[in-house]
């Protein structure tokens, strides 16, 4: 039990608890799904610093990255409809392609006439005429930055043959992120008689895998303030690039249905913060809160360490392995959000699904460490294997037989 005295030891020596638990621990789930009921308003900021966020707004989640924290909540999980902030998931999709390789970004694609006279000048557009040559690259900055819908659907339809192979990559990708509370209809939010939708949580999910999946994609494609296409200058309506230090976009909304949406991005001394607003009734509210909430986060909050990267906090049962455990240990520094100017005691729990079966891998995520704070929302921490453990040879199984046996 060497591994657990010493993080126990260290976390005395940081004023920080810690416990174990193990076979009874709840799914290894950092944010799990809630009733569509939605959350109460989180202000975690003390008295006289309260999140600017008027009740006006009926849809606001504000958390940041590096700690995993969410710093501020109202209906967290209720479903809206996200407007062309749905173009947000087929920017992702396209990253993921081009991750693997699958599109490349100076394919040349022709514009056929069916895209052109459906989608060229409906809503927001790239103006994309029939015949024109363009690429993925342009295609996807005319979809991130000007918020074409015709930019989107040539996208999409390149990308998988057509709308509705595109829409399942789409929601196979929400899956993939356990985006719960989401469904797409469309590629680029138009109105589809509500089959599109999403929630502050499950954008947030997906703003993350953006930034921490696809970081050289995210920082060329999003966040510029403006795109040219045919000599038409377009600039982006981002309310907070240019205007928030560190801030870098990401997509805002808008259709009679959906009110004005916003999913955003800002990094100061290596803390991103990422919000969402939903259903907002009209734009100077929407861009003011947005401006507003991204620096009170910045600046009601500080970022403390708790522990390095590579720190071991403990040990996992295995069951049928060489080992009878695997020593536990965090992939990152571990981070905690505390309100500026307060010292609040800090609690860390070891959470996993167990006995894990073998065999398991070194750097394999089996556990989570849970952080814990009073007032605060605890958050959940990935913690991986320190190493192999193989599964257990013969003599080994059999003794481990016996022992069950016998006992």
């Amino acid at each position: 039990m060497k591994t657990a005295a010493t993080f126990t030891a260290l976390a005395l020596a940081t004023g920080l608890t810690l416990a174990q638990s193990g076979r009874s621990a709840p799914p290894a789930t950092p944010l799990p799904a809630v009733a569509d009921t939605g959350t109460p308003a989180m202000t975690l900021a003390p008295a006289g610093r309260s999140a600017p966020v008027p009740p006006e707004v009926p849809v606001a989640y504000l958390v940041d990255l590096s700690s995993g924290q969410v710093l501020f909540e109202r209906d967290a999980t209720r479903r809206f409809v996200p407007a062309s902030v749905t173009k947000v998931m087929t920017a992702y999709s396209a990253f993921k392609l081009l991750g693997s390789g699958k599109l490349k970004a100076d394919q040349v694609i022709t514009v056929p006439k069916e895209v052109a006279d459906v989608w060229s000048g409906e809503g927001s557009s790239m103006f994309l005429k029939e015949g024109d040559r363009v690429t993925i690259s342009q295609l996807l900055m005319g979809t991130t930055t000007v918020s074409g819908n015709d930019a989107a659907v040539m996208l999409a339809i390149t990308a998988a043959g057509s709308l509705p192979g595109w829409l399942e990559v789409m929601n196979a990708n929400a899956a993939e992120l356990g985006m719960r509370d989401t469904h797409y209809g469309s590629p680029n939010g138009y109105p589809d008689e509500g089959r599109t939708y999403s929630s502050g949580r499950d954008l947030a999910r997906l703003a993350e895998a953006m930034v921490t999946r696809y970081p050289q994609l995210y920082r060329q494609y999003i966040g510029n303030h403006g795109f040219t296409w045919h000599n038409i200058t377009q600039a982006n309506h981002d309310p907070i690039t240019g205007r928030v230090d560190g801030a870098d976009g990401i997509k805002t909304g808008y259709t009679r249905q959906a009110g004005y949406t916003f999913l955003g991005s800002a990094e100061r001394d290596g803390r991103r913060l990422v919000m969402v607003l939903g259903a907002v009734p009209n734009i100077p509210l929407r861009n003011q809160v947005a401006r507003d909430l991204m620096e009170w986060g910045f600046a009601a909050f500080d970022s403390r360490q708790l522990l390095p990267g590579g720190a071991q906090v403990g040990l996992a049962q295995v069951q049928g392995g060489a080992a009878d455990s695997v020593p536990l240990k965090t992939v990152r520094p571990v981070l905690a959000s505390m309100v500026r100017g307060t010292d609040a005691p800090m609690s860390m729990a070891v959470r996993y699904r167990g006995p894990l079966e073998a065999p398991v891998k070194a750097g394999q995520t089996v556990a989570f460490l849970r952080v814990s704070a009073p007032g605060q929302q605890p958050h959940d921490v990935p913690l991986v294997a320190a190493q192999d453990v193989p599964a257990a040879g013969l003599w080994r199984r059999l003794r481990n037989g016996l022992t069950g046996f016998v006992s």
